[in-house]
């Protein structure tokens, strides 16, 4: 039995599994051990352990539950509603006004999170309603939301960075600068969509019923002050080159549990459901990363990785034909996995190619992160539908309508990194 027969076979045993809904790491192992014993390697518990032992070891990844820690106690605060009454002000004359609000706090709450589905959670629970009672579109409401919510993705620090600097043996510190300049250009790319909708939709917009003066303004920035100090505090830590992404998120944690404190909302129970929310979801991702890693042993003893990037070289395509039948493969793959799985599954078959390619593994990392947001918000397992479902108790597709512009926006943030690589490696070449 060749490779391409096994490989196909593993294919065919992979969706076979997932669509019985059985559980991603557990079809991981499976799907790794079928490999093995396709090649009549029986050793199934030495390989499995002495995979996972390299890539959960690896001392990198204890950043992955400090963050999400984090993230899951900032969640139990009142920081949403902050930066809802911050920005509120500056944004009331400009063009879609109260609908930007969702992206801003998508995106600096993004930069504390590093959770995509919980910056969509978070903001929405707390924008939507005001939306709704001010008059402002629905679907534009929606849309914005599901589009930004997505920032958490990829503005530092990133979960799904972290998981990819370690499958990809790549600097998550360069890794976290090089997501700041795409994460800029995304919220541009929100902000200016949202307000040349708002000028040819000028009767589907609200009629303004603030006034806010100068004082007002610079008042509502305290309100934004826990949320910038808490950013520059870990992200600014990471740049100046004090602290590794570990010790940053330690200092994250701190910083989270200090927000609290002042807010009067540290309690045992929220450093209880915190803790609990942050270890089901590392042993969530890091269950994942161990079947990845197992899988990935199998198909290298069964040599398809090393095939498929063969074959490809073979075929001459050219970087950006590559860049675009990856793009096709990678929003297909998310149309079913979460994008955490996406990455697991896929880096360690397609990293080869994309080296052989002359492709930058670090710039790689940013477009696949891109690709996987595009995932988030397409049907039937787009993570950040269902939380937005969740909320407003519309329908998914409905949903995924309300958000198909911004998808095609991410479309075009694949772009112009594409033709413009700069974006993503001008600040990492600074370090």
């Amino acid at each position: 039995m060749n490779e391409l027969t096994i490989g196909m076979l593993l294919l065919l045993a992979l969706f076979t599994l997932l669509s019985a809904g059985l559980w991603i790491a557990l079809t991981l192992i499976m799907v790794g051990m079928l490999g093995m014993a396709l090649l009549g390697n029986d050793a199934f518990g030495l390989n499995y352990a002495l995979a996972t032992w390299g890539v959960l070891s690896d001392w990198s990844l204890a950043a992955l539950p400090l963050f999400i820690w984090m993230g899951e106690i900032l969640f139990r605060t009142r920081l949403a509603g902050n930066l809802f009454d911050g920005l509120r002000p500056w944004l009331a004359h400009l063009p879609g006004r109260m609908l930007h609000i969702n992206i801003l706090s998508c995106g600096m709450f993004a930069a504390v999170s590093g959770s995509s589905a919980a910056t969509a959670a978070t903001i929405g629970r707390m924008t939507l309603p005001e939306l709704r009672r001010a008059g402002y579109d629905e679907r534009m409401a929606i849309g914005t939301l599901a589009g930004a919510g997505t920032l958490g993705l990829l503005i530092p620090p990133s979960i799904i960075l972290i998981v990819y600097g370690v499958a990809a043996e790549v600097s998550i510190a360069r890794l976290f600068v090089a997501g700041v300049l795409p994460g800029i250009l995304l919220v541009a790319l929100f902000m200016g969509f949202t307000m040349l909708w708002a000028l040819r939709h000028t009767d589907a917009m609200p009629a303004d019923q603030h006034c806010y003066s100068w004082r007002d303004k610079y008042q509502s920035l305290l309100n934004l002050l826990p949320v910038g100090s808490l950013v520059a505090l870990v992200l600014g830590s990471i740049f100046a080159g004090w602290v590794t992404p570990t010790e940053a998120a330690a200092l994250g944690v701190l910083g989270a549990l200090l927000l609290a404190l002042s807010g009067g909302e540290l309690s045992v129970s929220l450093l209880a459901d915190s803790l609990m929310g942050a270890v089901k979801t590392a042993c969530m991702i890091l269950f994942i990363l161990a079947g990845a890693a197992f899988l990935t042993l199998a198909m290298g003893f069964i040599g398809l990785p090393s095939m498929l990037a063969t074959e490809i070289a073979q075929l001459g395509l050219s970087p950006l034909a590559l860049i675009a039948c990856l793009t096709l493969l990678f929003v297909l793959l998310g149309c079913f996995l979460d994008g955490i799985s996406v990455v697991l599954l896929t880096t360690s078959v397609v990293l080869p190619m994309v080296q052989q390619a002359g492709i930058d593994p670090l710039w790689f990392g940013i477009y696949l992160v891109l690709v996987v947001e595009m995932s988030q918000i397409t049907p039937p397992v787009g993570f950040n539908l269902f939380v937005i479902q969740d909320l407003t108790g519309r329908d998914m597709l409905y949903i995924a309508r309300c958000a198909l512009p911004f998808f095609l926006l991410l479309l075009l943030a694949c772009v112009l990194i594409t033709l413009w690589p700069d974006i993503v490696t001008a600040l990492p070449t600074m370090m």
